[in-house]
């Protein structure tokens, strides 16, 4: 899945559960039970793996994903401002929610490979559920739309 529905969860798991040692973890877990609903994200170990590099149109998915999940995080922690503790909450449940993805990025950008990444990549591809694009970006669309509703509800 990409990392904007990942963050809209996240916030909106920061929003609800009210402390973030119930916020951080549930948004952890929810990036294990996100990916695995159908969806549509660029295949990095299939490119890296035919390929040895990862594709030019999949670094532009990954910027435009980054820098909308970036500008959502900033948004929804300036938002809570002056709460102070709701802001750091929503920030670290936001990140906590893309962590797993997060720590393979020295894998797959720099070819850093350790045998805890190795699992880790295997594992989260063990549990992704693919979808075509079409129905792969419209789950997450919804998966979105839903904490957005959720958040500002």
């Amino acid at each position: 899945m990409l990392e904007a529905p990942h963050v809209l969860v996240g916030i909106a798991l920061a929003e609800k559960a009210g402390h973030p040692l119930l916020a951080i973890p549930l948004a952890l877990g929810s990036h294990f039970v996100l990916d695995m609903l159908p969806h549509w994200n660029p295949h990095l170990n299939t490119e890296m793996r035919k390929h040895g590099k990862i594709s030019t149109m999949t670094r532009r998915i990954i910027f435009v994903d980054s820098v909308i999940s970036a500008a959502t995080i900033a948004y929804f922690t300036y938002r809570a401002l002056p709460d102070t503790f709701l802001a750091a909450t929503i920030l670290l449940s936001a990140f906590a929610a893309i962590f797993p993805d997060l720590m393979e990025a020295p894998y797959f950008f720099f070819k850093k490979k350790t045998n805890f990444l190795e699992k880790s990549i295997k594992f989260q591809k063990a549990i992704q559920t693919d979808a075509g694009p079409i129905f792969g970006i419209l789950t997450q669309i919804a998966v979105s739309a839903v904490s957005l509703w959720w958040i500002l509800k």
